[in-house]
């Protein structure tokens, strides 16, 4: 019934169109979904029609009529092509990302944004490339890059929809690459590069993350898994030139790496002690930023929808566990001025939190509604003193945000077990992270489909939400840890005292914000 299933699919596409126009038409008449071949600059004045367009876009209903449309095309897609060339795609991802890790970190979307619409061609893009390039080693000169290369790599992305080729040669940014547009000047990039980040959506920052450390750490997951499988000769993903005692020793130790991600970098530190090795200052800061880009999983701020908050007592506090600079933790004292937020994580990141935010909350800093205190979670948690004097013996909420899957089970327990020992009665725990569904329909969970009733859909949706099983690898390569499913959550935060009173997330969406309360 192969037929039968494809018609179903192009059906399912065709009604969730339906579903998008109906949501704009019913707010403006002639109102048009975005189109990919213009740019959307976050950062620009645009007219009330296309501020609209664009807000429409994320609303609950179009996202998930979209994701739907996704998962249909991704379906069809595997269906109907050959084999070998749906393979061939898959396989040689590697190339694909690296090219979108060449036009974030050349700032070829800053670039072709100040060329305008009718786009730049690779002779003059090349040069404007080279000029913004650090010379931390002009013995080095401008390297090896041609013209040619750069108009065979953009070529790539234009060919996936990342860019337009408006003649031979010559690019322009479209409405994929213009989501990461960092919103600065050429000029400003050339004037202060270490900035490229702050006061941004992050989008750009966790894109550089992704391919820099990811694509490494990723690249090694076979051979950590299989080490005895490995051939002898294979190459340090660092390219670093070993004599052939010093590779027997290496691989003598293999079976020790604890993730992917210490075998690529030939650590036995973790990542965030990695992190804050000197040579990493740049990471570091990025790594702050690209947090901010994870609010990217979620519908807009919904952080705002997936708790309470305005049902807390005036004075209340939220603790954001292990917060970061508090990307997320920011919404939510902006948005609720009758609560006091709390940000804590390592001494080398709070210590550098106020400062990476630039001018943009400087008065919710200088208030004391939002504030950093250094502190290791594994540790016992301490009361705290607000700059207002008043000491919190147990805080309203622990926010865990993007955190336990950063761990194993065994820490992620001894993380729980520790806000447990240090909650109130009414202490509340809200979990932020991916809840992912199997690939088969689950009857023993509530949520056993996200697909519409009897489609060919796969009921976690397939490639409508392929995102969520990427990062899960991701942090098998980075920590060998791992995203969740709702059972190992409950059963995770169970065995730390916790019970899951409430799970809340978008239709389709497998970002949720998990709350759960003292047992």
């Amino acid at each position: 019934m192969t037929f039968a299933s494809l018609r179903a699919l192009h059906a399912l596409i065709g009604a969730a169109i339906d579903d998008m126009e109906r949501v704009y038409h019913e707010r403006s008449p002639n109102l048009d979904y975005p189109s990919i071949d213009k740019p959307y600059y976050k950062a620009a004045e645009h007219t009330p029609e296309e501020e609209l367009a664009e807000t429409l876009a994320s609303d609950p209903s179009v996202a998930a009529a979209a994701k739907q449309i996704v998962a249909a095309c991704g379906h069809l897609s595997h269906t109907v092509n050959k084999p070998w060339f749906g393979l061939m795609e898959d396989v040689q991802a590697g190339q694909f990302s690296e090219c979108i890790r060449f036009m974030e970190t050349a700032n070829v979307v800053e670039i072709l944004r100040e060329a305008g619409p009718e786009g730049l061609h690779v002779d003059e893009l090349l040069k404007q490339i080279l000029a913004l390039r650090p010379k931390t080693n002009p013995a080095a000169g401008d390297g090896p890059l041609t013209p040619a290369h750069l108009g065979h790599i953009l070529r790539l992305l234009a060919t996936s929809h990342y860019l337009r080729e408006v003649k031979p040669n010559v690019f322009a940014n479209n409405r994929v690459s213009s989501y990461i547009d960092s919103g600065k000047s050429v000029a400003y990039l050339c004037e202060s590069p270490d900035k490229k980040y702050t006061d941004t959506d992050g989008v750009a920052a966790f894109v550089a993350l992704t391919g820099d450390e990811a694509i490494k750490f990723c690249a090694c997951i076979t051979d950590w898994a299989l080490p005895d499988l490995t051939p002898t000769d294979a190459i340090d993903v660092n390219y670093a030139l070993e004599s052939s005692s010093d590779q027997a020793e290496t691989k003598s130790k293999e079976n020790k790496w604890v993730a992917p991600f210490n075998l690529a970098f030939n650590t036995q530190l973790g990542y965030f002690p990695w992190l804050e090795q000197p040579g990493n200052e740049a990471r570091f800061n990025r790594f702050g930023h690209a947090m901010t880009g994870t609010r990217q999983w979620e519908t807009k701020n919904f952080i705002l929808q997936g708790f309470s908050w305005e049902d807390l007592p005036e004075g209340s506090v939220l603790i954001d566990v292990g917060g970061g600079i508090g990307a997320t933790s920011i919404i939510v004292a902006e948005a609720h001025p009758h609560l006091r937020v709390v940000v804590e994580d390592r001494e080398q990141v709070v210590s550098t939190a106020v400062s990476a935010w630039g001018p943009q909350y400087a008065p919710l800093f200088e208030s004391g509604r939002m504030s950093y205190r250094p502190r290791d979670f594994f540790e016992s948690w301490d009361p705290l003193t607000l700059s207002d004097g008043k000491t919190v013996n147990a805080p309203s909420v622990f926010m865990v945000r993007l955190v336990l899957h950063d761990w194993s089970d065994d820490d992620s327990r001894k993380i729980l077990s520790r806000l447990r020992a240090a909650a109130g009665p009414d202490t509340k725990l809200l979990i932020g992270d991916m809840l992912l569904p199997f690939a088969c329909h689950d009857d023993t969970s509530p949520e056993s489909s996200f697909a519409p009733k009897d489609s060919p859909l796969l009921p976690n949706l397939g490639k409508g939400n392929v995102h969520g099983y990427l990062i899960d690898i991701m942090m098998m390569g980075m920590f060998n840890a791992r995203e969740k499913t709702v059972a190992e959550m409950s059963a995770l935060l169970l065995s730390a005292g916790w019970k899951v009173t409430d799970i809340r997330r978008t239709p389709g969406n497998l970002w949720a914000y998990t709350t759960a309360v003292p047992v």
